[in-house]
Protein backbone atom coordinates (compact mmCIF):
# COMPACT_ATOMS: atom_id res chain seq x y z
CA UNK A 1 0.00 0.00 0.00
CA UNK A 2 1.12 3.23 -0.88
CA UNK A 3 -0.24 6.68 0.81
CA UNK A 4 0.03 10.87 0.49
CA UNK A 5 -1.01 13.69 2.08
CA UNK A 6 -1.11 16.48 -0.41
CA UNK A 7 -0.99 19.61 1.06
CA UNK A 8 0.44 21.80 -1.50
CA UNK A 9 0.40 22.11 -5.55
CA UNK A 10 2.13 18.74 -7.01
CA UNK A 11 2.50 15.78 -9.43
CA UNK A 12 2.50 12.27 -8.71
CA UNK A 13 3.66 9.41 -10.73
CA UNK A 14 2.55 6.06 -9.67
CA UNK A 15 4.30 3.16 -9.51
CA UNK A 16 1.64 -0.24 -9.83
CA UNK A 17 -1.26 -1.05 -11.91
CA UNK A 18 -4.64 0.53 -11.96
CA UNK A 19 -7.63 -0.95 -12.88
CA UNK A 20 -9.88 1.23 -10.24
CA UNK A 21 -10.21 5.20 -9.40
CA UNK A 22 -12.56 6.11 -6.12
CA UNK A 23 -12.57 9.85 -6.09
CA UNK A 24 -14.56 11.67 -3.53
CA UNK A 25 -13.63 15.77 -3.32
CA UNK A 26 -15.83 18.20 -1.66
CA UNK A 27 -15.29 21.45 -4.10
CA UNK A 28 -13.07 21.96 -6.88
CA UNK A 29 -12.76 20.94 -10.18
CA UNK A 30 -11.41 17.79 -11.45
CA UNK A 31 -10.69 16.09 -14.78
CA UNK A 32 -10.12 12.34 -15.39
CA UNK A 33 -8.56 11.58 -18.55
CA UNK A 34 -7.71 7.41 -19.19
CA UNK A 35 -4.13 7.51 -21.29
CA UNK A 36 -1.54 5.13 -21.73
CA UNK A 37 1.39 5.12 -19.55
CA UNK A 38 1.75 5.08 -15.45
CA UNK A 39 -0.83 6.55 -13.48
CA UNK A 40 -0.53 9.95 -12.48
CA UNK A 41 -1.90 12.91 -10.09
CA UNK A 42 -1.37 16.52 -10.78
CA UNK A 43 -2.52 18.98 -7.79
CA UNK A 44 -2.97 22.50 -9.45
CA UNK A 45 -4.93 23.97 -6.70
CA UNK A 46 -5.58 22.70 -3.27
CA UNK A 47 -6.91 24.06 0.50
CA UNK A 48 -6.17 23.81 3.89
CA UNK A 49 -7.63 20.28 4.62
CA UNK A 50 -5.33 19.18 2.02
CA UNK A 51 -6.28 15.75 -0.17
CA UNK A 52 -5.44 11.99 0.43
CA UNK A 53 -4.42 9.72 -2.28
CA UNK A 54 -4.40 5.74 -1.36
CA UNK A 55 -3.08 2.87 -3.55
CA UNK A 56 -3.70 -0.50 -2.51
CA UNK A 57 -4.51 -3.64 -5.01
CA UNK A 58 -5.43 -1.76 -7.95
CA UNK A 59 -7.64 0.49 -6.56
CA UNK A 60 -6.53 4.04 -6.61
CA UNK A 61 -8.08 6.11 -3.89
CA UNK A 62 -8.46 10.54 -4.24
CA UNK A 63 -10.75 12.04 -1.43
CA UNK A 64 -10.93 15.12 0.96
CA UNK A 65 -10.52 13.57 4.54
CA UNK A 66 -14.36 14.74 6.20
CA UNK A 67 -16.61 12.86 8.02
CA UNK A 68 -19.85 11.58 6.50
CA UNK A 69 -22.05 13.72 9.35
CA UNK A 70 -20.19 16.99 8.63
CA UNK A 71 -22.89 18.78 6.89
CA UNK A 72 -25.41 17.71 10.11
CA UNK A 73 -22.80 18.85 12.37
CA UNK A 74 -21.42 22.31 11.21
CA UNK A 75 -24.24 23.75 9.18
CA UNK A 76 -24.64 25.13 5.65
CA UNK A 77 -23.43 28.62 6.74
CA UNK A 78 -19.66 26.91 7.90
CA UNK A 79 -19.53 25.08 3.87
CA UNK A 80 -20.33 28.99 2.63
CA UNK A 81 -18.33 30.89 4.39
CA UNK A 82 -14.72 29.09 5.45
CA UNK A 83 -15.57 25.45 4.23
CA UNK A 84 -15.38 25.22 0.65
CA UNK A 85 -12.05 27.26 1.11
CA UNK A 86 -10.57 24.19 3.16
CA UNK A 87 -11.82 21.44 1.39
CA UNK A 88 -11.05 22.51 -2.26
CA UNK A 89 -8.87 20.86 -5.20
CA UNK A 90 -8.18 21.30 -8.39
CA UNK A 91 -6.85 17.99 -9.74
CA UNK A 92 -6.20 16.23 -12.95
CA UNK A 93 -6.15 12.09 -12.91
CA UNK A 94 -3.93 9.92 -15.44
CA UNK A 95 -5.69 6.36 -15.47
CA UNK A 96 -5.38 3.41 -17.98
CA UNK A 97 -8.30 4.06 -20.18
CA UNK A 98 -9.13 0.00 -18.77
CA UNK A 99 -9.55 1.14 -15.38
CA UNK A 100 -13.25 2.13 -14.17
CA UNK A 101 -13.91 5.68 -12.49
CA UNK A 102 -16.48 6.55 -9.29
CA UNK A 103 -16.32 10.13 -9.56
CA UNK A 104 -18.22 12.14 -6.91
CA UNK A 105 -17.95 15.98 -6.29
CA UNK A 106 -20.41 18.01 -3.85
CA UNK A 107 -19.34 21.57 -5.61
CA UNK A 108 -17.39 22.53 -9.06
CA UNK A 109 -16.72 20.62 -12.24
CA UNK A 110 -16.31 16.92 -13.38
CA UNK A 111 -14.65 16.38 -16.94
CA UNK A 112 -14.10 12.48 -17.67
CA UNK A 113 -12.85 11.26 -21.00
CA UNK A 114 -11.02 8.32 -22.74
CA UNK A 115 -12.11 5.48 -20.01
CA UNK A 116 -13.56 2.00 -21.90
CA UNK A 117 -14.69 0.50 -19.44
CA UNK A 118 -17.63 2.66 -17.88
CA UNK A 119 -17.77 5.68 -15.27
CA UNK A 120 -20.28 6.73 -12.26
CA UNK A 121 -20.06 10.69 -12.11
CA UNK A 122 -21.95 12.97 -9.41
CA UNK A 123 -22.20 16.22 -8.75
CA UNK A 124 -24.66 17.84 -6.23
CA UNK A 125 -24.31 21.22 -7.42
CA UNK A 126 -22.04 21.76 -10.69
CA UNK A 127 -21.32 20.80 -14.35
CA UNK A 128 -20.19 17.43 -16.45
CA UNK A 129 -18.58 16.98 -19.27
CA UNK A 130 -18.20 12.92 -20.73
CA UNK A 131 -16.02 12.94 -23.66
CA UNK A 132 -15.15 9.50 -25.35
CA UNK A 133 -16.75 7.43 -22.62
CA UNK A 134 -17.43 3.59 -23.05
CA UNK A 135 -19.16 0.96 -21.07
CA UNK A 136 -22.01 1.60 -18.19
CA UNK A 137 -21.90 5.15 -18.03
CA UNK A 138 -23.81 7.04 -15.16
CA UNK A 139 -23.85 11.14 -14.30
CA UNK A 140 -26.02 12.69 -11.96
CA UNK A 141 -25.95 15.93 -10.89
CA UNK A 142 -28.61 17.85 -8.71
CA UNK A 143 -28.04 21.38 -10.03
CA UNK A 144 -26.16 21.66 -12.94
CA UNK A 145 -25.59 20.57 -16.47
CA UNK A 146 -24.29 16.94 -18.38
CA UNK A 147 -22.77 17.35 -21.40
CA UNK A 148 -21.83 13.89 -23.31
CA UNK A 149 -19.98 13.84 -26.23
CA UNK A 150 -18.82 10.47 -28.63
CA UNK A 151 -20.43 8.19 -25.71
CA UNK A 152 -20.86 4.98 -26.43
CA UNK A 153 -22.57 1.51 -24.87
CA UNK A 154 -25.33 2.65 -22.05
CA UNK A 155 -25.51 5.78 -21.16
CA UNK A 156 -27.77 7.23 -18.53
CA UNK A 157 -28.05 10.86 -17.25
CA UNK A 158 -30.05 12.52 -14.95
CA UNK A 159 -30.15 16.60 -12.84
CA UNK A 160 -33.06 18.52 -11.14
CA UNK A 161 -32.03 21.67 -12.62
CA UNK A 162 -29.86 21.82 -15.87
CA UNK A 163 -29.97 20.71 -19.32
CA UNK A 164 -28.73 17.65 -20.63
CA UNK A 165 -26.64 17.55 -24.20
CA UNK A 166 -25.60 14.36 -26.10
CA UNK A 167 -23.58 14.70 -29.10
CA UNK A 168 -21.64 12.29 -31.78
CA UNK A 169 -22.89 9.38 -29.46
CA UNK A 170 -22.54 5.54 -30.84
CA UNK A 171 -24.57 4.38 -27.35
CA UNK A 172 -26.78 1.60 -27.83
CA UNK A 173 -28.86 2.58 -24.86
CA UNK A 174 -29.46 6.41 -23.60
CA UNK A 175 -31.52 7.54 -21.23
CA UNK A 176 -31.99 11.02 -20.60
CA UNK A 177 -34.02 12.62 -17.35
CA UNK A 178 -34.36 16.47 -16.08
CA UNK A 179 -36.74 17.90 -13.78
CA UNK A 180 -36.31 21.55 -15.68
CA UNK A 181 -33.94 22.07 -18.32
CA UNK A 182 -33.73 21.06 -21.94
CA UNK A 183 -32.70 17.93 -23.66
CA UNK A 184 -31.01 17.81 -26.66
CA UNK A 185 -29.94 14.27 -28.06
CA UNK A 186 -27.99 13.73 -31.54
CA UNK A 187 -27.36 9.89 -32.17
CA UNK A 188 -24.82 9.12 -34.28
CA UNK A 189 -25.78 4.76 -34.11
CA UNK A 190 -28.45 3.84 -36.09
CA UNK A 191 -28.72 0.54 -34.08
CA UNK A 192 -29.23 2.03 -30.59
CA UNK A 193 -32.41 -0.21 -29.73
CA UNK A 194 -33.30 1.61 -25.82
CA UNK A 195 -33.58 5.74 -25.93
CA UNK A 196 -35.69 7.30 -23.26
CA UNK A 197 -36.03 11.10 -22.95
CA UNK A 198 -37.80 12.93 -20.41
CA UNK A 199 -38.14 16.47 -18.85
CA UNK A 200 -40.85 18.05 -16.33
CA UNK A 201 -40.09 21.38 -17.59
CA UNK A 202 -38.11 22.08 -20.90
CA UNK A 203 -37.40 21.21 -24.74
CA UNK A 204 -36.19 17.89 -26.30
CA UNK A 205 -34.95 17.90 -29.38
CA UNK A 206 -33.61 14.62 -30.74
CA UNK A 207 -32.00 13.82 -34.12
CA UNK A 208 -31.51 10.28 -35.22
CA UNK A 209 -29.37 8.92 -38.58
CA UNK A 210 -32.40 8.56 -41.34
CA UNK A 211 -31.43 4.77 -41.45
CA UNK A 212 -32.21 4.18 -37.67
CA UNK A 213 -34.37 0.93 -36.70
CA UNK A 214 -36.77 2.46 -34.16
CA UNK A 215 -40.37 2.26 -32.61
CA UNK A 216 -41.07 5.98 -31.95
CA UNK A 217 -43.33 7.39 -29.23
CA UNK A 218 -43.16 11.35 -28.53
CA UNK A 219 -45.45 13.37 -26.51
CA UNK A 220 -46.08 16.82 -24.82
CA UNK A 221 -48.45 17.36 -21.87
CA UNK A 222 -48.30 21.18 -23.16
CA UNK A 223 -46.37 22.02 -25.91
CA UNK A 224 -46.16 20.98 -29.77
CA UNK A 225 -44.77 17.71 -31.58
CA UNK A 226 -42.82 17.57 -34.46
CA UNK A 227 -41.67 14.81 -36.73
CA UNK A 228 -39.32 15.36 -39.63
CA UNK A 229 -40.08 11.60 -40.31
CA UNK A 230 -43.19 11.41 -42.58
CA UNK A 231 -43.72 7.53 -40.67
CA UNK A 232 -43.74 9.36 -37.57
CA UNK A 233 -47.25 10.74 -37.73
CA UNK A 234 -49.15 12.59 -35.44
CA UNK A 235 -51.90 10.39 -33.24
CA UNK A 236 -54.14 13.04 -32.68
CA UNK A 237 -54.82 11.90 -28.86
CA UNK A 238 -57.32 14.21 -26.95
CA UNK A 239 -55.46 16.66 -24.69
CA UNK A 240 -52.31 15.76 -25.26
CA UNK A 241 -49.58 16.12 -28.66
CA UNK A 242 -48.49 13.16 -29.45
CA UNK A 243 -47.02 11.52 -32.96
CA UNK A 244 -46.27 7.88 -32.98
CA UNK A 245 -44.64 5.63 -36.20
CA UNK A 246 -41.90 3.01 -37.08
CA UNK A 247 -38.74 4.14 -38.80
CA UNK A 248 -37.10 0.88 -40.46
CA UNK A 249 -37.62 -2.44 -39.12
CA UNK A 250 -38.28 -0.77 -35.76
CA UNK A 251 -36.33 -3.19 -34.02
CA UNK A 252 -35.64 -0.41 -31.07
CA UNK A 253 -37.03 2.09 -29.63
CA UNK A 254 -37.29 5.95 -28.96
CA UNK A 255 -39.44 7.36 -26.69
CA UNK A 256 -39.34 11.16 -26.11
CA UNK A 257 -42.02 13.07 -23.18
CA UNK A 258 -41.88 16.53 -22.06
CA UNK A 259 -44.37 17.90 -19.79
CA UNK A 260 -44.14 21.30 -20.28
CA UNK A 261 -42.55 22.19 -23.73
CA UNK A 262 -41.75 20.73 -27.14
CA UNK A 263 -40.25 17.94 -28.45
CA UNK A 264 -38.93 17.81 -31.60
CA UNK A 265 -37.58 14.88 -34.01
CA UNK A 266 -34.79 15.49 -36.40
CA UNK A 267 -33.16 13.93 -39.30
CA UNK A 268 -29.64 13.63 -39.44
CA UNK A 269 -28.74 13.07 -43.24
CA UNK A 270 -26.34 10.16 -43.89
CA UNK A 271 -23.81 12.44 -45.16
CA UNK A 272 -23.70 14.81 -42.60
Amino acid sequence: MARWEITNPQRLELDGEVGDLDVWLASGKLHVVGTDGPARIEVTKVGTKGVDVELEGGRLSVRHRMPTSWWQKLGPFWWFGSGRRRYLAHITVAIPPTAQGSLTLISGSVVASGLRRGATVNVTSGSITLMGLAGAVTAKTVSGSIQAMGVSGDLTMSTISGEISLAESSAERVQARTISGAVTCDLDNPLAHEVRLDTTSGEITVRIPTDADLDVRLGATSGRVTSAFPQVRASGLPGLQAASGRIGSGSGTLNAHAISGSVSLLARDLSS
